[in-house]
């Protein structure tokens, strides 16, 4: 079988699966800093979509450690179709919420005065969080294309 970037128990999975975790995270805590962000129920909402997204690529990483340390093989149908599942709807699930984030911010930023106030620097922060968000969702995405082409190829 193919081995290719970003498959479970593999080192460029784990590093995939790595940078997938720390950029939710960031995206996470950087929102949860803010203040303000209960302001907005699409911001609660990318705060649990991120949530759901450290949690799934911690664990898949988790796995990818001891995969590596025992030398297993995780190229098996039933093993890649749960992770193609899952990768799919927090996929769905990351993009949603960061998409409905970055549509507020355009709202407060251009039909609003809110980000045009003195004490606005919770718009900065907002707009970071949703970057971090995108490229979770990025690094995400990546992964779902890679389980979707193994599980074919199973």
């Amino acid at each position: 079988m193919k081995s290719l970037f970003g498959s479970p128990g593999n080192i460029s999975g784990l590093v995939l699966r790595t940078c997938q975790c720390l950029f939710a995270a960031a995206s996470l805590g950087v929102m949860s800093c803010a203040s303000g962000f209960t302001t907005s129920t699409s911001f609660c909402f990318l705060i649990a979509a991120m949530g759901v997204q450290v949690l799934w690529s911690f664990g898949l990483a988790c796995l990818d450690i001891l995969a590596l340390r025992l030398k297993k093989d995780l190229h098996n149908h039933i093993f890649l179709s749960l992770i193609v599942v899952g990768d799919w709807v927090t996929a769905i699930l990351s993009l949603a919420a960061a998409c409905s984030s970055a549509g507020v911010m355009v709202v407060f930023i251009k039909d609003t005065n809110i980000c045009r106030l003195p004490s606005a620097l919770a718009c900065n922060t907002f707009q970071v969080s949703i970057v971090l968000a995108f490229v979770a969702w990025f690094l995400l995405a990546v992964s779902s294309y890679v389980m979707f082409w193994l599980l074919a190829t199973v």
